[in-house]
């Protein structure tokens, strides 16, 4: 079977730091190759696989400035799709853009949806669903118009995140420095529990860093940036709990099965996917962030029964296999 998986390229395939959409289409590229199958990976000249890497972006947008987004995204698309009779299928990882070429090519097309964002994308995806084969990240990102082909959960490479069975008596947080994500009210719970909180991840609104992070950090409340590597799953292991404190239905939330994979459980409000992720074995699902103080003093959770549910139900082999079954799914039809 030969792939043609399609990243974005905002960042490098796999990112360097944050990237979550090219994070998941190096898991997934990775693991369909080291079961048998031929993938080629279009991104950006820089990105790495151990498949065959097709790139003409010299590099991504968001790293490199003389990049500009559009003209090399729809040079990316372009070049994909220039070659798609070569292959047996299209995995599209880089959202709607890539539906304007569906119709103009045999080779049957796979779109994983990153999240629905609002109903203001549906023009892009409503009159292409008898042509694209929609995959949803998790049930709750389902819009209801829309037909779907499967419910597809991420999964990562528990090898590369260590069960740490201590972590700490810190607090977590780990995600975008952005309203939706929740940094000022982990902030509040360190600060209601008395406790030291550890924060990461990149500053994508920088007024609201300036306005609601920053005044409150000091040496029990640190913002180290954002980080990678052995110094991330570290990060991800060293504590009591995730503060995910989200103000918006997240479709996924990578970090969260990522910190449960090291043992550390999660308290989230229980919007968006969160229920599909996080189980009485993993953490605490909250109604509001003015609940998670005493869920932190409260939480009584198993550090080995966090592991044991990723091992059970979020590896990146489980996601391959499921992937494969729809593939050959859609080329038998």
């Amino acid at each position: 079977m030969k792939i043609a998986m399609l990243a974005p390229i905002a960042w490098r395939t796999p990112p360097r730091h944050y990237g979550p959409w090219e994070l998941v289409t190096s898991l997934l590229t990775e693991a369909l190759v080291a079961k048998g199958l031929d993938v080629t990976l279009f991104a950006t000249q820089d990105s790495i696989t151990s498949g065959t890497l097709a790139g003409v972006v010299p590099a991504s947008y968001e790293e490199d400035p003389s990049i500009d987004a559009k003209v090399w995204e729809y040079r990316h698309l372009s070049h994909l799709f220039s070659r798609a009779s070569e292959f047996d299928l299209i995995h599209n990882q880089a959202d709607f853009p890539a539906h304007a070429f569906a119709s103009l090519v045999d080779t049957p097309m796979v779109t994983t949806i990153h999240g629905f964002s609002s109903d203001r994308i549906l023009p892009m995806y409503k009159p292409f669903e008898d042509r694209v084969h929609y995959v949803a990240i998790s049930d709750a990102d389902r819009h209801p118009s829309l037909h779907y082909a499967a419910t597809i959960h991420h999964g990562i490479r528990l090898d590369e995140f260590p069960f740490d069975a201590q972590g700490s008596e810190d607090l977590l947080f780990f995600g975008r420095m952005h309203p939706d994500k929740g940094a000022a009210e982990a902030i509040a719970v360190a600060q209601a529990t008395n406790r030291r909180l550890n924060l990461y991840g990149i500053i994508q609104d920088q007024g609201y860093f300036e306005s609601a992070v920053k005044p409150h950090l000091n040496d029990r409340i640190v913002y180290h940036g954002p980080v990678g590597g052995e110094a991330r799953v570290k990060a991800l292991g060293s504590a009591r709990a995730l503060l995910h404190l989200i103000n918006f239905d997240e479709p996924f939330g990578l970090s969260v099965v990522e910190a449960m994979a090291c043992g550390t459980p999660v308290i989230a409000i229980g919007r968006g996917s969160m229920p599909e992720l996080i189980t009485p074995d993993t953490g605490i699902l909250v109604r509001s962030a003015e609940a998670a103080p005493q869920a932190v003093e409260s939480l009584a959770v198993d550090r080995a029964a966090c592991r044991r549910r990723m091992e059970d139900h979020f590896s990146v082999e489980a996601m391959a296999d499921k992937y494969i079954a729809l593939y050959e799914r859609i080329l038998g039809a």
